[in-house]
């Protein structure tokens, strides 16, 4: 915040303003911690009372959300230790201390922890040891043939209140972002939460990173861009060139202009002038933009070939982007799995009954648009750490 931002604000608040749209808007998008912390500063007299005080109830309430997530995600990483797992965290509480510097600021669900694809079993086991229950209840032969497809899997506390992602990739086999999880382990850096050293992604993949899953969700969420503006102004030290040679080799390269040119342009984040060159030598990214704002504040997410389009152009390659969406209808999920078990010599028997079951589900409705509460292009909701069904994210 500097004066000339301040001052536009206190020029806004002077009209009429939908707050309880603004609240909403603000707790949908992730952003209604930085909200308050803002208005509070800046004019709280100009703010209904009724609307400063639910602001400041949500701040309260998020801030001991994320003290116990927290402390849960230190209790899992301690455990991992102790069973010798080495573990990375990222998102959730440690991108809220190491780039906004207050747990309070970042809205966060769940708890993201990267292992060693062979450390899967051991550590659902663990999990489960401490009343945490895998999302789908799979035999060992469809665990090992999910654990081949999918990056992560959702296990949910027995009380509710702490889901963990435990991710041993960071993209699905499908999704044509091959950063090998050996580059992450070799890359890394610590930080300091609560009091304990962390291991986290270094700053150059969190970047890579974040852009990618912005893209892969469609940018459907203005906190998302906000991490992207906040990483770029807090890691002064970032190797650009590094950045950009990896999301290269990636075939990822748009995604990652995509988010950077969303962070300046939406909220004014510093670029080096390399990087606005190279963003104006891809007008793709420009117009990708314009979309990404058209729809960003609408109640209602385009359908689901909209947003396989958009998932299309994001991409360097167009086999790519066809071969992600192709993987949407025809890779069996978790749900699947669960909903038909079959032994595994009939596992390939999945790829003809996924579609089969999408269409005779959904039909006609695979046109339509849905709400945001489903996400972006989705005709169910997220379970699992993946999509059940077709979706965009």
């Amino acid at each position: 915040m500097d004066p000339e931002k301040a001052a536009r604000i206190k020029a806004l608040l002077q009209h009429d303003t939908d707050w309880d749209y603004l609240f909403r808007a603000a707790s949908e998008h992730g952003i209604a911690p930085l909200l308050y912390r803002h208005l509070n500063a800046i004019a709280p007299e100009s703010v209904p009372k009724e609307t400063l005080d639910q602001l400041r109830d949500h701040f309260h309430d998020n801030s001991r959300r994320n003290l116990f997530l927290t402390g849960e995600l230190l209790n899992i990483l301690t455990l991992f230790e102790t069973h010798q797992i080495p573990a990375i965290s990222f998102k959730g509480p440690v991108l809220a201390a190491s780039v906004y510097g207050n747990l309070a600021l970042r809205q966060f669900l769940d708890l993201d922890v990267l292992i060693h694809k062979q450390h899967v079993a051991k550590a659902r086991e663990l999990l489960v040891s401490q009343g945490y229950r895998p999302q789908f209840d799979l035999s060992d032969s469809q665990e090992a043939a999910f654990v081949r497809t999918y990056s992560a899997q959702s296990l949910l506390r027995d009380d509710g209140k702490v889901a963990v992602d435990l991710h041993w990739t960071m993209t699905s086999r499908d999704f044509s972002f091959p950063l090998e999880p050996e580059r992450l382990w070799e890359d890394t850096e610590t930080i300091s939460l609560a009091g304990r050293e962390i291991r986290t992604l270094s700053q150059e993949n969190l970047l890579l990173f974040l852009c990618v899953h912005g893209g892969k969700h469609g940018w459907e969420r203005l906190g998302w861009i906000c991490d992207i503006a906040e990483i770029i102004r807090s890691r002064k030290a970032m190797d650009w060139r590094t950045v950009m040679d990896r999301a290269r080799a990636l075939k990822s390269e748009r995604m990652l202009l995509l988010g950077l040119y969303l962070a300046s342009d939406f909220l004014h984040a510093p670029l080096p002038e390399e990087i606005r060159a190279r963003i104006s030598s891809d007008p793709a990214v420009r117009s990708l933009a314009t979309q990404v704002r058209e729809r960003l504040f609408r109640e209602a997410l385009p359908g689901v070939f909209e947003s396989w389009r958009f998932q299309i152009r994001i991409r360097d390659r167009l086999r790519d982007g066809c071969r992600y969406c192709f993987g949407l209808v025809m890779t069996p999920t978790g749900l699947e799995l669960t909903l038909m078990p079959l032994p595994a010599v009939l596992f390939p028997l999945y790829y003809v009954l996924r579609p089969m079951r999408l269409v005779l589900k959904h039909g006609g409705r695979m046109l339509g648009v849905k709400s945001k509460e489903y996400g972006a292009g989705s005709l169910e909701p997220e379970v699992g750490g993946q999509k059940s069904e077709i979706s965009g994210n």
